[in-house]
């Protein structure tokens, strides 16, 4: 009789461990995504005071003609060289995105660091690189410190390496989240980009982190999309005979997603190629190169300041139809290259603001060409602007769902998932075609061989 009592309670104490163990792992991911839901709320505000004190610095250089421009010139070359300086000297782990960085922390690969040091760093070169006109996205430094804040929670309690690992996830989409106000997108871009499976426990982790940090930076941004599409319908209104007017528009669809995936594919090569470069001259400290840059882009700020920073604001004038479809061709090709090359000094700053944009271009190039050729479909290029931004985004991170998931909720543009599905399967079809591999994992074996060169 007792030791059929004693079989019988056996699983019960088998279970009530783990059930434990996923309570306090969900409780530590609530507690992360608040921390950084609060860090990256601040981040985004001292964003935007940078943003506003650049683009009143350059309206007053205007006035001094000449020296209005060399001091344009000099306040972001110096910003930008402080940025770079900062993190090469006091935390290198803490350059570029931090994405490729948090992975290789997954994979227990990255050596030990000081983590307030890398914390702090990160948000400051941020600050300067993004806030001095440096084309580079929020983003980075928020998955970052989301991961380094998860990190300093887990050890703080000291939680087992599978807990950490899951609650170092979750902080990197929690950071994601709060940096474009996307939950979903967050908690979709721990299991898609960085676990690649599904586990209850990392589903959960991220689900917490995630929303706790949208709950907490909506309190302090508030709770509208970062976007907002002046074509509220979907991507073409078929008026012509409805069979040939659907099948023309998916074509259509497919071929945005085409040239998308070429263009990615190119992209990629743009970006490993510029921090090829930069090895290579490594005769120049990185600050000189960073300086170089950065003057690259106080004389483009100079003369159009939109074109420089993370690119939101130009990439919200596209969605609301304030773009004059003519000059795109030439502004997608500078902020293709200036991404590039922007990347390529590693100043603290990341990629998916920039690749948004030039989605958007992207799209409404595709859209307004494919207007003029088929005028009875009735075609909206912002619509195709928001389809471009999904199939981009998955060219170069090849990510499909975590791209498509994020566009829709910065836009609310629910009606063009269908074409988004589309355009995304075809860039991702053409990039792989291409055999370029996603920009992540290129960006993690060049981090793996520079860990190797230092051992």
């Amino acid at each position: 009789m007792g030791h059929a009592r004693s079989s019988h309670a056996s699983p019960n104490a088998g279970t009530d461990p783990e059930r434990c163990g996923v309570l306090s792992l969900g409780l530590l991911s609530i507690a992360g995504g608040a921390w950084t839901g609060l860090v990256v709320a601040i981040f985004r505000l001292g964003l935007s005071g940078a943003d506003r004190l650049r683009g009143a610095f350059l309206t007053a250089s205007h006035r001094w003609s000449g020296i209005g421009f060399a001091a344009s010139l000099c306040a972001c070359a110096a910003t930008a060289a402080l940025a770079a300086w900062l993190a090469r000297r006091f935390s290198p782990y803490a350059e570029g995105s931090g994405i490729p960085e948090v992975e290789l922390a997954l994979q227990r690969e990255l050596p030990p660091m000081p983590l307030p040091r890398m914390l702090l760093v990160k948000f400051v070169g941020g600050l300067l690189a993004i806030g001095g006109g440096m084309a580079l996205g929020p983003e980075g430094p928020s998955v970052q410190m989301g991961a380094v804040g998860a990190r300093l929670i887990g050890s703080r309690f000291r939680r087992s390496w599978p807990d950490m690992r899951s609650l170092i996830a979750a902080g990197t989409g929690a950071g994601l989240a709060a940096a474009f106000n996307a939950p979903i997108a967050g908690a979709v871009f721990v299991l898609e980009e960085l676990h690649r499976q599904f586990d209850k426990r990392e589903a959960l982790a991220a689900l917490g982190a995630s929303s706790t940090a949208i709950l907490v930076a909506r309190l302090i941004l508030g709770d509208a999309p970062l976007f907002h599409v002046a074509a509220a319908g979907p991507a073409p209104s078929v008026t012509g005979p409805l069979p040939y007017g659907v099948a023309g528009a998916w074509a259509l669809y497919i071929a945005t997603g085409v040239v998308a995936g070429l263009a990615g594919a190119v992209y990629n090569r743009a970006l490993t190629g510029s921090l090829a470069l930069a090895e290579r001259i490594d005769r120049w400290p990185v600050r000189s190169q960073a300086a170089v840059v950065g003057s690259l882009v106080g004389a483009i700020g100079w003369f159009a300041p939109r074109f420089i920073g993370a690119g939101e604001t130009l990439t919200q004038d596209i969605l609301a139809g304030g773009v004059v479809a003519s000059a795109v061709p030439l502004a997608f090709l500078l902020r293709f290259l200036l991404g590039a090359a922007c990347y390529g000094v590693r100043a603290p700053g990341g990629l998916f603001a920039p690749l948004l944009l030039l989605g958007a271009q992207l799209g409404l190039l595709c859209g307004t060409v494919s207007g003029w050729a088929f005028p009875m479909l009735g075609i909206h290029p912002q619509a195709f602007a928001v389809i471009g931004m999904a199939a981009f985004f998955t060219g170069v991170v090849r990510a499909p769902i975590t791209g498509i998931v994020l566009v829709i909720e910065m836009t609310a543009a629910f009606t063009t998932l269908l074409p988004m599905l589309a355009a995304s399967f075809a860039a991702l079809v053409t990039a792989d075609l291409m055999r370029t591999p996603p920009i992540y994992d290129s960006l993690r074996e060049r981090l793996r061989d520079g860990i190797r060169a230092r051992e």
